[in-house]
């Protein structure tokens, strides 16, 4: 059987030029698809005085994409079995770039919220179809590799996207942070048309419509009421509980059914393979922790020290530039060594960047600051992509688009878990020190600092970043705890899967 698979034979650990040419659109999509995660963080309060709305409801443009992602990203494995990585890549592109024009058109916060879902429903199968289209394109040899070429867009998303919507915003109006997609998604959907390999799908197994019935609104329930927690400021809340807990049922119910049908929607016996699991276990950990920790850095930044949206940006380079240095070097490493003793460094590195700033106060050193930020970058370059390794290494060609697609919905849920918590024990630290909440998410705190009696700000500038310090602190105890999985990833060069094994020994062993 013939494989859309243009790689350089197994005695070549360089990614060559036909690889390149592929890993260049999958880029692409996936800068679109991250990038439009962060440029509307720095938007929200633009949204909020264009709107005439408050800061709980324009948070929902960046939760119902999340959600949008969570719900269609399960279906993604099946669907490029069925239809082929190509087409359905170049239809997530379509979808994508029209939910984007349609979200510059919005009239009410209502259109905007709903068109930022059309939107996630296209961006959410773009990542885990680019990892399938890469790992297929390279061979299980060079994944190492490939992954450092997959990590560029989710180093630059976060670091770019905040000083992209800053300048923007700035310098045209709001409408442009999704128009700017309109003539990217036109390049990648011509490059994808000349480049991407034509692929065969193989419709051979029937698609499990009770499955998606199950995890997709269970998956869309539960990070809804995750994301909720903010919002009604405690867990026990009714609209927390009640979507969440319907949600967690659904999941669990699926668990059930997953391992008694032949051909689930996401393979959950993909976990008797001990590699991925560790790597999982691994990535949910890290997640929590640095996802949820890089919401505060542009907060900090925004509330404590009067930042603009564009200064913030700017000031969060040194971490994306500290991740491009050791990024291509542990990909290398990876693909030699194994991810073990990469993961647990880069974490170590994190670690000691993340431990300066559970000591800010309010005129923290800008060198110490920016210092510690390019030490964590490093560690970011040493660890999730290398994370992402040690899962695909060990996958054989028709496994890897499920796992991947595995891979992809629990850093999603990670990912909405770490910034619920993060958010929801800032806010109760604000409190605490008797900072109001509607004022802090709305505004700067140096603004209401001005409406105080002369003689308070400093004590108020204090307060808020002890505030902070202490929210770093509970990122720090969940990032440490990340170094147990860690301790247990491979540490010697994988041995790839025997070429055309099926997918069936993985499963089963």
């Amino acid at each position: 059987m013939t494989t859309p698979t243009p790689g350089a034979p197994a005695a070549s650990d360089k990614l060559d030029g036909a690889v390149l040419k592929i890993a260049s659109v999958v880029v692409l999509g996936a800068i679109m698809s991250i990038l439009d995660v962060t440029v509307v963080s720095v938007a929200l309060p633009t949204f909020m005085a264009e709107f005439d709305t408050t800061y709980a409801t324009v948070a929902w443009t960046m939760t119902a994409y999340t959600l949008a992602l969570a719900t269609v990203i399960p279906v993604t494995g099946w669907a490029a079995d069925r239809f082929g990585t190509k087409r359905l890549y170049m239809s997530a592109l379509v979808l994508f770039v029209a939910g984007s024009v349609l979200c510059s058109m919005a009239w009410d916060i209502q259109s905007l919220i709903g068109f930022r879902v059309l939107q996630g429903l296209g961006g959410g199968m773009l990542m885990p179809l680019g990892m399938t289209i890469m790992t297929r394109a390279a061979g299980p040899h060079r994944v190492g590799r490939v992954m450092a070429v997959l990590g560029i867009p989710m180093l630059l998303g976060p670091i770019c996207g905040p000083i992209l919507g800053g300048w923007l915003i700035e310098a045209a109006s709001w409408h442009w942070i999704f128009l700017i997609n309109l003539p990217i998604g036109i390049i990648a959907l011509t490059a994808a048309f000349m480049l991407l390999p034509q692929d065969k799908p193989s419709p051979s197994e029937s698609f499990d419509f009770l499955g998606m019935l199950l995890l997709s609104p269970g998956l869309a329930l539960f990070l809804f009421g995750v994301s909720s927690i903010p919002e009604t400021g405690t867990v026990a809340s009714a609209r927390v509980l009640v979507s969440a807990g319907i949600g967690l049922v659904l999941i669990i119910a699926f668990v059930f059914h997953a391992l008694r049908k032949d051909h689930p929607l996401i393979d959950l016996r993909l976990f008797k393979n001990r590699n991925l699991t560790i790597a999982v276990t691994t990535s949910s950990l890290f997640v929590v922790a640095f996802m949820g920790a890089g919401l505060l850095f542009p907060s900090y930044f925004l509330q404590v020290r009067g930042e603009t949206t564009l200064a913030a940006g700017l000031l969060l380079a040194p971490q994306g530039i500290g991740a491009m240095l050791t990024m291509p070097i542990a990909g290398n490493l990876v693909d030699k060594i194994g991810p073990g003793k990469i993961v647990m460094f880069g974490v170590a590195l994190i670690a000691i960047g993340m431990g300066v700033f559970t000591q800010v106060g309010a005129e923290t050193s800008y060198v110490l600051l920016l210092g510690s930020l390019f030490v964590m970058g490093l560690g970011m370059g040493c660890t999730m992509m290398p994370i992402m390794t040690a899962a695909m290494q060990t996958l054989t060609d028709h496994t890897v688009a499920r796992g991947s697609t595995l891979m992809n919905i629990v850093q999603q849920v990670a990912g909405s878990i770490g910034t619920a918590t993060m958010s929801v024990v800032l806010t109760n630290q604000m409190l605490d020190r008797g900072l109001d909440n509607m004022k802090i998410m709305s505004q700067h705190v140096p603004e209401v600092v001005a409406a105080e009696p002369p003689g308070t700000s400093d004590s108020i500038l204090s307060a808020a970043a002890d505030a902070f310090g202490n929210t770093f602190m509970v990122a720090l105890v969940l990032l440490l705890l990340t170094l147990i999985p860690a301790f247990l990833l491979p540490r010697r060069k994988p041995v790839a899967p025997a070429e055309g094994e099926s997918a069936a020994p993985m499963m089963m062993h």
